[in-house]
């Protein structure tokens, strides 16, 4: 592997409903001198696409129901936020105090249903941000957008920030990819001593994801984007779906 490099995209500002992410993307990397190459990887947050996608709900518009009031009580989380939750979900994973665990209706188990009201561009915090309705179709649109209008085929990765069993803090994942092998399956191939490799799959998006968060930050740095550029991958377009672990392969649900 190369030398790696991860370029922050700077001067992005706030991203409204509407806008079109590969001018505001595209217009901040001119800015900085940077052109595309073939075979750069894009990592976006996950924020500014929900934002440009209008993921939003204003929480006074939410009408709590029961299931939803009796796990606000459990949590102690408010109750509007609590149905939405249970509205991006497809089931409830743990429900504790100031905890609520579920898997959203994409397969994702994180928290609030990925639900997040940090950064959302409202400062009495009525707004909350839902993710991508289909996170894998946005980072193709995404890179065809780039494709056509800068000539260059890159990869995108539409990273989040989970946080995981048995371990405190959270890491960056890939919720949306394309143009990348969101999953590299290396099974079939050896290692150097001419084993076979058995069970090796690769998560490289969320090691994209994460890699590039170490750039984002996860506070008030505002760096929206993360340009990768050294990769070499194979070829494989694998979206990150591929990354949930089927239902029936799940020993902890």
């Amino acid at each position: 592997m190369p030398e790696l490099t991860f370029i922050p995209v700077l001067g992005v500002g706030q991203v409204r409903p509407g806008d079109d992410l590969v001018t505001l993307l595209g217009s901040a990397l001119a800015a900085q001198g940077i052109a595309l190459l073939p075979d750069d990887i894009l990592v976006v947050t996950q924020k500014i696409v929900s934002k440009a996608e209008g993921r939003y709900v204003a929480l006074r518009d939410v009408q709590v129901g029961d299931r939803a009031a009796e796990l606000a009580a459990v949590t102690g989380k408010d109750p509007r936020l609590v149905q939405l939750v249970l509205d991006e979900a497809s089931a409830v994973v743990r429900a504790a105090k100031d905890v609520l665990i579920t898997r959203h209706r994409a397969g994702h188990v994180t928290a609030n249903s990925g639900i997040d009201q940090s950064n959302s561009g409202s400062s009495d915090g009525d707004l909350a941000l839902l993710l991508p309705a289909d996170a894998d179709a946005s980072a193709r649109n995404l890179r065809a957008g780039f494709a056509e209008r800068y000539g260059c085929e890159i990869g995108v990765v539409i990273s989040d920030s989970f946080g995981r069993p048995w371990r405190i803090g959270t890491v960056g994942v890939a919720i949306g990819a394309s143009g990348v092998p969101a999953l590299w399956d290396r099974r079939g191939e050896v290692d150097r001593d001419g084993r076979e490799l058995k069970v090796t799959q690769v998560a490289i998006g969320d090691m994209l994801a994460t890699a590039a968060g170490l750039v984002m930050g996860e506070g008030a740095e505002g760096v929206p984007a993360v340009l990768v550029r050294g990769v070499k991958l194979p070829s494989r377009d694998v979206p990150a779906a591929a990354l949930i672990r089927p239902l029936e392969q799940d020993l902890f649900q």
